[in-house]
């Protein structure tokens, strides 16, 4: 009965989806007060009923109820229970039911929670976001039954797919959708303000927490993600251009724009056309991403559907969606009001100039994902990867950076050319210092690497100027938000410049007994032995790690799966504080000897710790602006109530 309780609950919850929709419209249209009271409460019983859909399915998981076909298909007995619990949103259907719930509850903590909008924009608002919730409620109801039944059960299931059993799974994807429905929410924002001709700061000071927060899970979930793929595939590398890693990208680099076109929206009254079209372009690039991954144009141990009709329903609901949006923006733009004004000099100015080079770069690499995709269609097999990438996006992300160090350090609305020249005299030194410092070993880096170590250390320096001469005790949380974020993006850049300036690869085939030098370490092969897990068994290869008179043992795996059958390597990685060894044990040659892949890869975990810094920064600002909100909110609620002046 519970399969049956979690449909009935998604039926439920999209008849009221659709009920939201229709009040909200006709409250608008008819300016009927009744209804459009009723449509908050809607909304919560909705996004409740959605989670409990969700927790249904969950359910089921845990108890590997293999009546249920999706659980059949992905889970089995032996599973662990994390991976019982995470394979709920491990597959197509889960996740995109995972993706229903968390649309569902953020309108209905919209509708609990934002009390800044008039309330015709906030009603317009739900409308938006239950349009597209119907659109998510079609599709999973009518061609992704995460309940279908299955009879007669199977004796056991087939298990999820090996490389995602790992712990990642159960924080990357959740991350993810909280961040690609974070930017449908700024989306609903968008269109509400359109529909109703409200883009105003109050419009960009309630869309402001949810651009952040996208923003924030986003980043977690890309770094995250990209520590996976690097310990879990095996092949030493921490981004790979591939097409689903781009889906996740091109989001991101629409909600860092978003996020600081409607800083300017709601503090200086400033890019009002800016903010609008970034929101509907943010979203789109969720849409996109969404196809990508879930219509089986692509096969990807990230993508999840094979079937052609699902890939033609996500196709109609990403053209009703965006066409719509344009539209709609086309119609009302020229309602939207010019906001104040700045010079050419000004960090608005600055901020125009970050948003044109991150429109750049997404559009470099929405381009590169989908020309491939386009030529397959018409029959011609081409790929576009890793050095495409490179070359294109590599120089214009270093003038990013260089916009992305002097830009806090502008003044709004107008600063002197002179007086910035002076603020940058700090960042240029530790730039100068930085190239002194590298010059020893310029003969053996590329270009772009050794700009990259530069310009970190350029942005390091200019991250922190922000807090020169302030009171640090009184400094605002969001302040210190920014500064952190910046200083993050300085560190991960000087992790991808070192890893790519100065990583050492070995791939050798040893007899037990012999050994390497990788980097700063001697690597010995001491032989191989069983390994055994919850549901798999393998061999793991010994290796004896020396450096400095210290010796420690790593041990590569190759496990293999009976249901589903799978070989994988486990990497084996040794972590410490100036980068990582990196091995993997490959196959046994028939003279004996065993196949191994080193990597000596400096620095390398600069890339994660900046994607944390850039993380943390963002949930500073986050509550530093929440904060500041309900302080204020607080202070007039009690001046109005006599307690204060």
């Amino acid at each position: 009965m519970i399969a049956e309780t979690g449909l009935v609950l998604l039926w439920l919850a999209a008849s009221l989806a659709l009920l939201q929709l229709a009040m909200a419209i006709i409250g608008l249209r008819f300016d009927r007060a009744d209804i459009i009271s009723a449509v908050r409460p809607v909304a919560i019983v909705q996004g409740l009923l959605t989670a409990l859909a969700m927790g249904a399915l969950i359910l089921l998981f845990a108890r590997t109820d293999l009546s249920v076909l999706l659980v059949a298909e992905n889970s089995n007995v032996a599973k662990p229970m994390l991976y019982k619990i995470a394979g709920a949103w491990g597959n197509h259907e889960g996740s995109m039911l995972l993706w229903v719930t968390i649309l569902g509850l953020s309108g209905a903590g919209i509708a609990l929670f934002e009390r800044r909008l008039a309330e015709r924009t906030l009603i317009a608002t739900l409308g938006a976001q239950a349009l597209i919730s119907i659109g998510f409620f079609a599709f999973l109801l009518l061609s992704s039954n995460p309940f279908a039944r299955i009879w007669p059960p199977p004796a056991d299931g087939r298990g999820l797919n090996p490389l995602l059993q790992d712990p990642g799974l159960a924080f990357h994807p959740p991350t993810l959708y909280f961040g690609y429905v974070g930017l449908s929410v700024a989306f609903s924002f968008a269109v509400g303000a359109l529909v109703m001709r409200d883009v105003t700061p109050a419009f960009a000071r309630a869309m402001r927490p949810w651009a952040l927060g996208a923003w924030l899970f986003l980043t977690l979930g890309i770094t995250a993600g990209s520590y996976w793929a690097y310990y879990e595939l095996g092949w030493g590398g921490w981004w790979f251009w591939d097409p689903v890693e781009n889906a996740s990208l091109m989001p991101w680099l629409a909600a860092t724009a978003l996020l600081h076109s409607v800083t300017v929206l709601a503090t200086r009254d400033g890019l009002r056309a800016w903010t609008v079209m970034l929101a509907v372009v943010a979203f789109s690039m969720s849409m996109i991403g969404t196809f990508l991954v879930r219509s089986g144009v692509l096969t990807s141990v990230h993508a999840f559907a094979v079937d052609p009709e699902r890939g033609s329903f996500l196709l109609a609901l990403l053209a009703l969606y965006i066409g719509g949006a344009l539209a709609l923006f086309a119609l009302r733009i020229g309602s939207v009001r010019q906001g104040a004004l700045f010079d050419p000099v000004s960090r608005e100015a600055g901020l125009v100039l970050n948003n044109l080079l991150l429109s750049v770069i997404l559009g470099v690499v929405l381009i590169g994902t989908l020309y491939p995709l386009v030529a397959q269609g018409m029959g011609v097999q081409l790929s576009v990867g890793k050095p495409f990438f490179d070359k294109t996006i590599g120089p214009v992300a270093l003038i990013l950076m260089v916009a992305l160090a002097f830009g806090p350090l502008l003044r709004w609305r107008s600063d002197d050319p002179r007086a910035l020249l002076r603020r940058m005299r700090a960042p240029v030194a530790a730039a100068l210092f930085a190239l002194g410092m590298l010059v020893p070993f310029a003969r053996g880096i590329s270009v772009l690497p050794l700009i990259g170590l530069i310009l970190a250390a350029a942005l390091a320096v200019a991250s922190i100027l922000p807090l020169w001469g302030r009171n640090l005790r009184r400094t605002p949380l969001f302040t210190w938000g920014m500064v952190i974020a910046h200083l993050g993006v300085a560190v991960a850049v000087a992790g991808m410049a070192s890893e790519s300036a100065f990583t050492r690869e070995r791939l050798v085939a040893l007899h037990i007994g012999q050994g390497v030098q990788v980097g700063p370490y001697r690597v010995g092969f001491a032989g191989v032995r069983p390994e055994v897990g919850d549901n798999w068994s393998g061999i793991g290869g010994v290796l004896t790690v020396s450096r400095g008179g210290e010796t420690v043992t790593l041990i590569p795996q190759q496990r293999y799966f009976s249901d589903p059958v799978t070989t994988t390597n486990e990497s084996a990685i040794l972590t410490v504080a100036d980068g990582q060894l990196y091995t993997v044990l490959g196959e046994r040659n028939p003279d004996g000897r065993w196949q191994l892949r080193l990597w000596w890869k400096p620095l390398v975990t600069l890339i994660w710790l900046g994607g944390g810094m850039m993380a943390l920064g963002g949930l500073l600002a986050l509550i530093g602006r929440v904060g500041r909100e309900w302080r204020t909110k607080r202070r007039r609620r009690r001046i109005e109530m006599g307690y204060l002046p």
